[in-house]
């Protein structure tokens, strides 16, 4: 972690940007139903407040594609985050424009304003410098604590950091020491997890892993196309024929590495409510297709995962969405909870699995970014995070 945090500079009596990620779900009454992401972003605007800064935050939710769109604002995450200070957080109308900066110029130290959705404007996702300018115009430091969109270079993400001062907030900080430490120094065995639907999704991932892990699973729609690349019958399967080359590659360059499934849970259909049972692979019906790992393989990763030290997992074993097919994802999960090993949930459905679970205090460290996280372990640049100040 060579980049600046908070820690680093002076904040009191500064007007900050923090941009969070408060990309948070609703249901049909506009209600938060997982405020996981909310909580992450309290210690760094605790921090600040404490430290007698004026918080400015700015997040964007959905994807209103710059209209604007009642059901998107982030009324209900002001709301929430009121109760989690136990402090009034202001809520700004619009995230730029004159009444905007009224309100901010009326602000105190240790006051907290959320700007209202950033994707309201087209010149988010643009990264229009204009409109990264008026943002910047807000503050007079800028702090990014949302790595869940720091592989996007939008305007509130890299286009402010060429107008203020960027440094990381605390859970930049955190996702980036337990991925970049996974990476570069992994206590051994390193045990890496990579389920899905499509190798396609996974291939820049696996190309960047294989050469670092002492073992790799492979669960999910990913392993169909590994199991039919070495003569498996997978029936009516999600396979992608277009990578079975590139997965017998992978296979052959993986050689002792390769961990795959003995046996699955297959079903007459793609439909939560199907017939469905376990076979070994290799005995799928033509007309039948794998949703999930059987017993057998959940027990064989099961085995790798005792000896790990360091485990990274991103992307479900099944169709996690439904329950019939959710196990061996849960059983993973539980796998993870039993080791000794480091573990490092790389957010999404994974992460979902494990909160549903009943198992995040049992894990090390639970990424908010299922995206930023991926592209990560790809070992690619991520926008958010070069624009930040080195130290």
């Amino acid at each position: 972690m060579n980049k600046k945090t908070i820690r680093d500079i002076k904040v009191a009596g500064k007007r900050v940007l923090v941009r969070a990620d408060f990309n948070v779900p609703l249901d049909e009454a506009g209600h938060i139903t997982d405020d996981i992401r909310i909580w992450a972003a309290l210690p760094t605007i605790k921090y600040l407040r404490d430290k007698g800064a004026e918080v400015v935050l700015c997040s964007h939710l959905g994807r209103p594609k710059g209209k604007i769109v009642e059901r998107l604002r982030l009324t209900p995450v002001a709301r929430r985050l009121s109760e989690l200070l136990g402090t009034h957080v202001l809520k700004a109308d619009d995230c730029v424009g004159s009444d905007v900066e009224r309100v901010v110029a009326a602000m105190k130290p240790g006051d907290v304003l959320l700007l209202e959705n950033l994707r309201f404007h087209g010149g988010e996702r643009a990264n229009d410098p204009s409109f990264a300018k008026q943002l910047a115009a807000l503050a007079d430091i800028y702090v990014n604590d949302a790595f869940g969109t720091a592989h996007r270079a939008h305007a509130s993400t890299e286009g402010v950091t060429h107008f203020l001062p960027a440094v990381a907030g605390f859970l930049m900080e955190r996702e980036l020491i337990f991925l970049d430490k996974a990476l570069a120094e992994p206590a051994r065995p390193f045990v890496a997890i990579l389920g899905g639907a499509k190798v396609s999704d996974k291939i820049g991932v696996i190309e960047n892993l294989l050469p670092k892990v002492d073992s790799l699973i492979v669960g999910g729609g990913i392993a169909n196309t590994f199991l039919k690349a070495v003569g498996c019958e997978v029936g009516a399967s999600l396979v992608e024929d277009d990578k079975l080359e590139l997965a017998r590659d992978l296979r052959e360059r993986a050689a002792k590495k390769l961990v795959l499934p003995v046996d699955v849970v297959i079903a007459d259909a793609f439909a939560a409510d199907a017939r469905h049972r376990t076979v070994p692979v290799g005995h799928v019906p033509a007309d039948w297709r794998i949703l999930d790992i059987g017993p057998q393989s959940v027990e064989k990763f099961a085995q790798v995962l005792k000896k790990a030290k360091t485990v990274v997992w991103n992307g479900p074993m099944g169709v996690f969405e439904f329950p019939a097919f959710a196990a061996g994802t849960v059983a993973i999960a539980k796998a993870l909870a039993e080791t000794d090993a480091t573990t490092i949930i790389g957010g999404g459905e994974s992460a979902a699995a494990v909160r549903q679970a009943g198992l995040s205090e049992a894990m090390t460290h639970i990424s908010t970014g299922g995206g930023a996280s991926l592209e990560f372990l790809e070992g690619r640049v991520l926008p958010g995070v070069a624009a930040l100040q080195d130290k």
